[in-house]
């Protein structure tokens, strides 16, 4: 059976996905097989396994850290909040149901059981496994049910290392308090500490440090300075809330993309290729207010609830103001929801996501959208129409989507890998292709496609093209996070525990 070692944070957004996806890659490079393990997430970032199920975007940006294809063994449950009616369930990679969360601890026995045998899957097959907690492991009022902080730990006899943000504040109170909140047998799991966003001379800290390890007897086992310049896609929607997500200054010198932040947003990581791009300037929008004539394009990604985001769209004035920018001649490309959310009308017959049967859309691509209880995931490549890109990416929805009438084509020609040879039509675009829309995610992580987007605006601009370089890389980003936290943590005595 593998070895183990499990990542809990002092709350959310602290740095434990990162810090996973860090010691995956660190492993691998020292010839360890690594598969990262998170019993119980919740986000609406997803992403589709090679058994063609859903799992969390943390643990396949970890996967890919580790060298190996994502499973659905590696986040066996997956809650995806919606703002009406719960969360959907997402068990081993399919949807369970839907329930609020007093209902959802009912199940926790069954959730528990898959929870465990999705672990003891992968301990069989490989040397190490790099474990994931949510949230703060020390929510008091949610222990009894706990099923992926200190209960997997204690299943799987992990070793833990409690990572605290400092950026925030407050880090002694998050160590010390999360410290002793612990009971005595969780504070005997406890390695040590890495504390994450450090900012200025590290010598200023050391008396912190010392008082850390003094209140706790545990050691500071990393020091971890703040980065700008690594690009690895964010685990939680709360990078890209208002508090969070600071708009920057958009000029004629660069392409300037507006990505629309409806209330459910999710898959925003469909955008994280863009902040790649050197003259790509990538600004999420809340209000009305926030939009100006100096934007190039408009993105409408991804939803969790269609029926709730467009009453909240035509609330805020967003129609209005997104028709008028396609009116004028504006690029706008919609992503799953988002591209529902461009149509004339989605409806809701089975109450999927509300209990509106049916709502109006933007009415910029001539399509309707019908919500159904059947998902579809699945892994997709294909080409697309306009320009000849070859694409990949997958697919994550309730729904379909169709043309009506002539006055829309097709974006897309797609089909599934190792599926045969059928393939089929995907998306919608119109006119001089300003304005289109699309299932697949990932699209943009395509380079031929991405470069098809963003030239035109160059051009229009006056931009040359900026040259392509190493920093695009995925693979390259995870050896920058690896040395990054070799660097500043004492990963052999992380080693030596495991």
């Amino acid at each position: 059976m593998a070895k183990c070692i499990m990542i809990l944070g002092t709350g959310s957004d602290v740095g434990k996905s990162i810090t996973a996806a860090a010691l995956c890659r660190i492993l691998k490079r020292r010839g360890y097989s690594v598969a990262p393990f998170k019993a119980q997430n919740m986000s609406n970032n997803s992403f589709v396994t090679v058994e063609g199920g859903e799992i969390g975007r943390a643990q396949a940006v970890q996967a890919e850290a580790a060298g190996v294809q994502a499973s659905v063994h590696m986040n066996p449950v997956l809650l995806k909040p919606s703002s009406s009616k719960g969360s959907q369930i997402i068990l081993q990679g399919r949807v369970l149901a839907q329930m609020e969360a007093v209902d959802y601890y009912a199940l926790r026995p069954r959730l528990r059981e898959a929870v465990m045998e999705s672990y003891e899957k992968l301990a069989r097959e490989y040397d190490v496994i790099v474990m994931e907690g949510a949230g703060s492991c020390c929510e008091m009022n949610l222990k009894e049910n706990d099923l992926v902080n200190f209960s997997m730990a204690k299943e799987a006899g992990a070793p833990c290392i409690l990572v605290a943000d400092i950026d925030r504040g407050g880090v002694f109170a998050q160590i010390i308090g999360s410290y002793h909140l612990m009971t005595q047998e969780e504070r005997g799991l406890i390695l040590g500490f890495i504390i994450n966003k450090f900012r200025g001379d590290r010598r200023l800290f050391e008396s912190g440090i010392a008082y850390i390890e003094e209140a706790t007897g545990r050691p500071v086992m990393g020091l971890v300075p703040y980065y700008r310049d690594i690009l690895i896609d964010p685990e939680d929607s709360v990078v890209v809330q208002e508090d969070r997500c600071t708009c920057r200054s958009i000029g004629p010198g660069t392409i300037n993309i507006a990505v629309l932040r409806p209330p459910a947003i999710s898959n925003f990581t469909d955008i994280e290729a863009l902040k790649g791009e050197p003259d790509v300037i990538v600004n999420y929008l809340f209000y009305p207010r926030e939009w100006s004539d100096g934007y190039d394009c408009l993105i409408i990604p991804g939803t969790k609830n269609v029926m709730e985001d467009a009453l909240w769209m035509a609330r805020m004035g967003w129609r209005e103001v997104i028709r008028g920018f396609a009116k004028a001649g504006g690029r706008i490309l919609g992503i799953c929801g988002g591209y529902q959310l461009m149509g004339r009308r989605i409806m809701d017959p089975h109450g999927v996501e509300s209990d509106q049967g049916e709502i109006g859309g933007l009415d910029i691509l001539p399509v309707e959208t019908v919500l159904g209880p059947e998902k579809v995931v699945r892994k997709v490549t294909g080409t697309c129409l306009a320009g000849g890109a070859g694409v990949t990416g997958y697919e994550i929805h309730m729904g379909e989507t169709g043309i009506l009438g002539d006055m829309g084509r097709p974006f897309l020609e797609i089909h599934e890998p190792g599926s045969g040879e059928r393939s089929w039509p995907d998306g919608c675009i119109i006119g001089d292709g300003k304005i289109s829309g699309t299932y697949v995610h990932g699209i943009l992580d395509s380079p031929a496609f991405r470069e098809n987007f963003l030239d035109p605006i160059r051009r229009q601009k006056g931009l040359e093209k900026s040259p392509p370089t190493q920093a695009l890389s995925r693979s390259h980003q995870y050896e920058r996070l690896a040395d990054h936290f070799e660097a500043y943590c004492d990963v052999e005595r992380i080693i030596q525990a495991l």
